[in-house]
Parts: structure tokens; C-alpha cells; sequence
């Protein structure tokens, strides 16, 4: 057997594992970006698609089936994502004498569509709720809100809009229908009641093509940005035995209804009545493999890529619902190139660094020197833990998020790091409202005090070294060494947009620090008080990419990477890139005129103004489309459209101007 998995990044080498685990060679694909990536490195035989976009690339059917069909490749696994879930894909992928690894296309058309799919759901007994069935231009009236505006095809979050008010729904529907129809083909969507504090549970679902169907345990997924899973874990914490029972049952008679073959997953709101009781409504099917399905392959130890591909070959089920068992506990985060202080901003760039260390499983597609483009998915990667004891597990994914080094994008490791330590996940208590509860996780920063202080004498020791070994002219003599001297070196380091100020006097290895703004002349010419604080450094050990340190007789270790530019620097407490502030200031901005800049990579999906409108603040100016999300631009203050200098179709970069606006003065 020869398998090509039509697809990228952590998926295609998660399933290249197992098939070369079970002496299966594996074929890839790759777009023009991703030529030198880590999944092509991780396949037998890679073959390039073209193109930049999914559309050009990886979404292009007819090359992903030429190429199985070149490269003597008898199967075809579609990871999740792009073609998994296309019926006519699969289809095709049979017609031309290719094994499909996973459901039938039937079974993809029925499921695949979640207006269907309820319908399926009632007809099996499986509870759930009515929908609505829209398209833009007619929407209903009268809705008990909040509603859910969802997109009938595809998953993932996208397509999908919660709404609070009335007068919100239309725009919802138009720009649900707008992102489903460009992720997914097919910009049906519907509305459904919004359980503000459920919980978002699934369970896990096998079947073979001799009619046996079991089931997996479930997985709780309430932890969600943008209606897309961040923290995913098995079992769920906050679940009773009754209300699980019903769940496994439920997901069995779907599946036994429409005799499903391969992976699945079913998706439950777990809710609660006015009287306190539990209530379950069944959402969707997923008809392929989910991203979470490492935390159920860790508590039942089924790799559940083999199983896809066993049940595919036509093999029957090695074991039935008795013989599976489960053990421990499983907690899945998932780092993504993302600020979740800025709103959860994508973030894009070159991986300068790329080390996740620990008691953990990584699944990934990334290394150092990996392209993070605006043109796909924001995951970098899958950090797994498993343990008897749910806390040590979260324990273990804390520390590991901590100490990571990835650098050149922004990720949420600080935030993953804190949610695994606050209170209220440990106790299980995690509805869907969780991060809306929980704002301080988000706008975790990172190592504080001591371990703080630590990081950015990494980096001004490290720079110190740097400019030393650098300089040979004056490199023989002391750093900051000079025939009389008023004050030590002073360097300025930021943390964001935050001044962090010290001076030090290095004496062979060890230096007395000043940490904080150093004492500016009054108007008077005197200089005030020196309140900073004063603290005894020693320099234990150092390297090109390591620096031990002492503070006040506490040893830290630090490993430190600096460039003209920043420093990264990361220790067991955690990690923090620092950058020098500008020397000159640009005013560009200022000549060009006022407006919203582009805060990432991206293509103008829609715009909403022209030249010579008026706006107030809150406006929607533009709709820019990156990381397969909508990102809307819009207007801070009263202000007049002077020019628009894009259009929809185009390509935009970071930093450049969308909108030029000129504010209205008040």
C-alpha cells in the first residue's frame, strides 16, 4: 500500500507516523510556500501542487488525484480541513480506483451537511433542537436571542456568528454565509438557540463496514476563541455518569443509523434547565479525524489513524465496545500564532526558533526557519499530557508552555500556561463562557518580579558579550570602560510597548545593577533621589546562547538569542522576546495621513465606504480575510473618507494604510 495524505502542517505528519509505524510509504503534497516544509521532510514522496492559496493548491482535487495516480499511490487520507469532509472529493477519489480513507460520500453529504444532519439526528432519537434555515436577505424576526448563526457546511469555527441583538442578525448572516462560502465551497447557513454557558462536549465514534460501531469516550472542548477550540481534554471534568451514558448512547444510534464507516465525531451542547437539569443538544458530525483525537488515542491507547486506515482496506474492528478501556486523564492545548491580548491578532513570519520541551506529546508541522503565512491555518502546534491525575496533567502542560521557545511569531503560550493553573479549570469548571469569565489568562504576560528581572539580564548580558566579541578594535577592554566615569552602562530594553530601563558597572563577573528609570535634571539643573533599585549580579556562566546569572544570590539560568534588533530569552519561569526601542522616529504616518493600517498579511474581502463618507467610531471600513478569518477594519473616531486604496480582491501587507480618514474636528 502507498498512501498520500492531501494535506500540510501537523496533521500530515501526524498521519505519515502511523503509516510508516505500519510499513506503509507515504506520498505528499505542497504548495509553492511550503516546499521546504516539515511535512514534505516527513513524507516518502512529495509532489508540488503550485500556488500560494489553498485554492491553488491543496483544494485542487483534480492535481491531489493525478498526483496518487503518478506516484503509484493506492489510497488517499485527507487529514482534516481542506478536502476531508468534500463529498465529491471522495467520490472521485473511488471513480478513480483509489481507496478513500474515511466515511463514505453518502455518509460525508448527509453528515457533512448540519441542516441535514439534524434532521438525521431526530430521526435516530438523538436530542437536539430546532433550527432556522436563512440566507442574507431574509432573515427572520421575532428570535429569542442569542441565537447562533452557523454555517451548514465545513467546521472549524468558521462561518459561524453569535448574536445578541435583533438588529445584528442580518450583518451576521451576510458575512457567516460570505466565510462559509470561501472556506468551505457552500455559504448555507442557519440559526439555532446560543447556550451562553454550556458545555461543548463530543464523542468519539468508530465503525467498520461489517457493522460494528463503537464509540470512544467523549471529549469536552468548551474552551473557545472565536468559536474555535483551544483546550480540548478526555475525559470531561464537568459531566455527570448520567448525562455521559446519554451521550455515548446518542452518538452510537446515529451512527449505527446511518451505518457509518471510519472515524467520526459527535458534536453535544451540554446545558442546564431553569430547575438545574441537564439538558443535551446534538450539533453536528464531523466525518473525519478531529484535531483533538490525541487526547482519546491517550486514554484508550487506539491510534486511531490505524483504525482509518484498517477500516479503509476493509478490515473489521479488532476489539468491541467491552474490550475498550479507558485510563487517566487527557488535556490537549493548542498553540497558535495568535495575541490573545490584542484580540486574539494572527500573527505571521518566519519560526526563529521552534522548542517544546517536557512530559508531553507535540504533535506539529512547524520547525525553526518554518513560514507561519496569512494564507493558512494559525496552529503551530498540538501539546498533549497524560496522566492518572487530571492536575498533574495540566501541571505538565503549564511548564511545558512555559519554557517554550518559539520565536519570530506571537503565540498564546503565556495564556495556555495560565489557564492549566487557574482555579477554576482545575475544579472542571469550563463552560463555552470560560475565557469571557476569565480575562486575566489572556492577558498573561509571562514570567513577573525575579524571573522577570532574570529574562532581561539575559539579554542585556548576552548583548554585552555580543558587542564585545564584536568590537576589535576596543574589545580587550572592560564593557562601558572609559577614563572617568559619571554612571554605568544604560540600556533600555521594551516589553511590548513598556520602557524596561538598567545600569550596570561589570567589573570581571560581577556587576551592581540599577534597575529602573535612571534619575533625570530637574528644571533646576539638580538631579532627584535615586530610588532605584540596587542589586548584586554575578555572572556564573556564559555562552553564545546561555547565560547563568545570580540576582541577590538566586541563580537563574537563561537561554538567550539576540539579534540587532530583540533578544528572546526563556527560562523554566517562561519565555519573553524583548526589542530595542527606535532610534529615529518615523513620521511617515504623519505625511500620508491619518487611518487604520493593516495589522497582518491578508486579502480585502469586502469594502464598506468610499471616498467622501462620513464615518463615526465603530464604523466597519473594510473586511480583510487572513488565517481563514474575517477581520474587520474599522473607523476610531468621527472622520471623513479622503481615499480608499484597496479594493476587494486585493492583496494587503502589515503596516499598510487601508483607509486614509481625516477626523472631523469637535
Amino acid at each position: 500500500m502507498r498512501l498520500l495524505i492531501a494535506n500540510r502542517g501537523e496533521i500530515a505528519c501526524r498521519v505519515a507516523q502511523t503509516a510508516h509505524r505500519m510499513g506503509i510509504s507515504t506520498v505528499g503534497v505542497y504548495s509553492e510556500p511550503d516546499r521546504n516544509a516539515l511535512h514534505v521532510d516527513s513524507v516518502d514522496v512529495a509532489v508540488a501542487l503550485g500556488g500560494s492559496t489553498p485554492a491553488e493548491s491543496y483544494l485542487r482535487g483534480d492535481a491531489v488525484i493525478r498526483a496518487a495516480l503518478d506516484t503509484g499511490a493506492t489510497a488517499i487520507h485527507p487529514g482534516y480541513g481542506f478536502l476531508a469532509e468534500n463529498a465529491d472529493f471522495a467520490q472521485a477519489v473511488i471513480d478513480a480506483g483509489l481507496i478513500w480513507v474515511g466515511p463514505t460520500p453518502d455518509q460525508i453529504r448527509l453528515l457533512g451537511d448540519k441542516v441535514a444532519a439534524k434532521r438525521a439526528a431526530l430521526a435516530a432519537g438523538v436530542p437536539t433542537t430546532a433550527i432556522v434555515e436563512v440566507a442574507p436577505g431574509a432573515v427572520p424576526e421575532g428570535l429569542a436571542m442569542p441565537v447562533l448563526v452557523k454555517a451548514a457546511a465545513g467546521g472549524g469555527g468558521r462561518g459561524m456568528r453569535v448574536v445578541h441583538q435583533q438588529a445584528e442578525l442580518a450583518g451576521a448572516v451576510e458575512a457567516a454565509a460570505r466565510e462559509a462560502a470561501s472556506a468551505f465551497g457552500d455559504g448555507t447557513v442557519f440559526i439555532e438557540p446560543y447556550i451562553e454557558r454550556g458545555r461543548h462536549v463530543e464523542v468519539q465514534i468508530l465503525g467498520d463496514a461489517h457493522g460494528n460501531v463503537v464509540h470512544l469516550g467523549e471529549r469536552e472542548c468548551s474552551i473557545q476563541r472565536r468559536n474555535q477550540k483551544i483546550v480540548e481534554e478526555a475525559p470531561s471534568p464537568g459531566i455527570s455518569d448520567d448525562v455521559r451514558a446519554r451521550l455515548h448512547e446518542g452518538a452510537l444510534a446515529l451512527a449505527r443509523h446511518v451505518g457509518y464507516l471510519g472515524v467520526g465525531t459527535v458534536e453535544f451542547m451540554v446545558g442546564e434547565s431553569a430547575d438545574g437539569t441537564p439538558t443535551i443538544t446534538f450539533l453536528e458530525v464531523n466525518t473525519r479525524l478531529q484535531v483533538e483525537h490525541p487526547v482519546t488515542e491517550a486514554i484508550t491507547g487506539i491510534d486511531l489513524v490505524e483504525m482509518q486506515i484498517g477500516v479503509a482496506n476493509g478490515h473489521a474492528l479488532p476489539f468491541g465496545q467491552d474490550e475498550i478501556t479507558f485510563s487517566g486523564h487527557a488535556i490537549e492545548v493548542r498553540l497558535v500564532a495568535e495575541d490573545p491580548a490584542a484580540g486574539w491578532l494572527p500573527s505571521t513570519g518566519t519560526v526563529s526558533e521552534f522548542e517544546i520541551d517536557g512530559e508531553v506529546r507535540v504533535d506539529t508541522g512547524f520547525r525553526a526557519g518554518s513560514e507561519v503565512s496569512s494564507d493558512y491555518d494559525s496552529l503551530l502546534a498540538k501539546v498533549i499530557a497524560h496522566h492518572a491525575d487530571r492536575g498533574v496533567a495540566a501541571s505538565r502542560i503549564e511548564r511545558s508552555m512555559r519554557s517554550a521557545r518559539v520565536s519570530g511569531v506571537t503565540t498564546n503560550a503565556n495564556s495556555l500556561a495560565a489557564i492549566m493553573a487557574e482555579a477554576d479549570f482545575l475544579d472542571g469548571d469550563t463552560p463555552t463562557a470560560y475565557l469571557g469569565d476569565h480575562p486575566d489568562v489572556l492577558a498573561d504576560s509571562g514570567p513577573v518580579g525575579d524571573d522577570r528581572l532574570a529574562l532581561l539580564c539575559g539579554a542585556v548580558f548576552a548583548d554585552e558579550q555580543r558587542n564585545r566579541a564584536a568590537d576589535t578594535v576596543m574589545g580587550f577592554a572592560p564593557s562601558g570602560w572609559r577614563n572617568l566615569r559619571t554612571h554605568g552602562q544604560r540600556r533600555i530594553w521594551l516589553l511590548g510597548d513598556v520602557e524596561h530601563r538598567v545600569e550596570y558597572v561589570l567589573n570581571g563577573s560581577t556587576a551592581q545593577l540599577l534597575v529602573g528609570p535612571w534619575p533625570e535634571p530637574m528644571t533646576d539643573g539638580g538631579l532627584p533621589d535615586d530610588d532605584r533599585r540596587v542589586v548584586a549580579v554575578r555572572l556564573l556562566q556564559r555562552s553564545a546562547d546561555r547565560q547563568v546569572i545570580e540576582l541577590d544570590g538566586r541563580r537563574h539560568v537563561v537561554r538567550v538569542t539576540v539579534d540587532d534588533d530583540r533578544a528572546r530569552t526563556s527560562s523554566p519561569a517562561g519565555s519573553l522576546t524583548w526589542t530595542r526601542p527606535a532610534r529615529w522616529v518615523d513620521h511617515d504616518a504623519d505625511i500620508i495621513g491619518g487611518g487604520p493600517i493593516c495589522p497582518l498579511p491578508g486579502t480585502v474581502i469586502a469594502v464598506h465606504v468610499e471616498a467622501g463618507q462620513s464615518v463615526v467610531e465603530g464604523d466597519v471600513l473594510m473586511v480583510v480575510e487572513a488565517m481563514k478569518m474575517e477581520h474587520k477594519i474599522t473607523a476610531a473616531s468621527a472622520s471623513t473618507v479622503t481615499e480608499v486604496r484597496f479594493a476587494v480582491g486585493d492583496r494587503v501587507d502589515t503596516g499598510d494604510l487601508l483607509v486614509a480618514l481625516h477626523a472631523e474636528e469637535g
